[in-house]
């Protein structure tokens, strides 16, 4: 099992980022302070690093210094608020293989954590889920839908990955909207329900079911498209 360790003092952001690991076939640790970030990353227990700067007693990037000049390997993201130019140079040029910066999408440090282990040679990957006769692909950003290739865009594409792998349950609202838009984004806001829309009219209704008040349920083989729900 592909383990990562999240190392981020904000524990709104690192639950955050937990869930939605734990939820794509990851196991996961986190540490809120840059000393137990050493400690942890060089124990060669994890295979990526997602690491904040700013962190008390010991900074993002002096761990990364640390890291690097004890020969670990570990793949870093650096995670941060921090957005100048002078940050991510000093990041990437100190060894950092990502940088991100804060507010940020879910499944775009997804991709770039699935990026980065592909590189590491010897990491396992969390398959992109297949679900019936729906399958995702990653590179084309498509679906595959009994046997007929649909593009999705972006957001499309991670509101569908969410609902696949999570074949069966009951998805909320604010779940969708922190999955696909980020953390911090309105939760008044009816967006979820407009791309379950386009998803609908790209993959079927019938897959699609509306839970009154609460949000929504895929189901990748409906018994009938007359004995569902698709009403938002």
């Amino acid at each position: 099992m592909t383990r990562i360790l999240i190392a981020d003092d904000e524990p709104r952001i690192a639950s955050f980022i937990t869930k939605g690991l734990t939820a794509a076939g990851f196991t996961t640790a986190s540490v809120e302070d840059g000393i137990r970030a050493l400690d942890y990353g060089s124990s060669g227990e994890f295979d990526l690093l997602i690491l904040d700067i700013g962190m008390p007693r010991m900074d993002g990037l002096a761990v990364l210094a640390a890291l690097r000049a004890m020969n670990c390997a570990v793949p870093v993201i650096v995670l941060t608020a921090k957005d100048s130019l002078q940050d991510t140079l000093a990041a990437l040029d100190g060894g950092a293989d990502d940088y991100m910066t804060k507010p940020f999408r879910f499944e775009e440090l997804l991709s770039r954590i699935r990026l980065r282990l592909r590189d590491n040679q010897g990491v396992r990957v969390p398959p992109v889920p297949v679900r019936g006769d729906v399958s995702l692909d990653v590179d084309l950003r498509s679906a595959r839908v009994r046997g007929r290739t649909v593009p999705l865009s972006a957001r499309e594409f991670a509101m569908a990955r969410a609902f696949l792998e999570n074949e069966g349950k009951l998805l909320t609202r604010e779940q969708l909207l922190s999955r696909v838009w980020g953390y911090d984004f309105d939760g008044s806001s009816n967006v979820v329900d407009v791309y379950v829309g386009y998803l609908r009219n790209k993959l079927g209704p019938e897959r699609f079911l509306s839970v009154r008040g609460a949000g929504y349920r895929f189901v990748a083989a409906p018994a009938s498209p007359s004995k569902t729900s698709s009403g938002a």
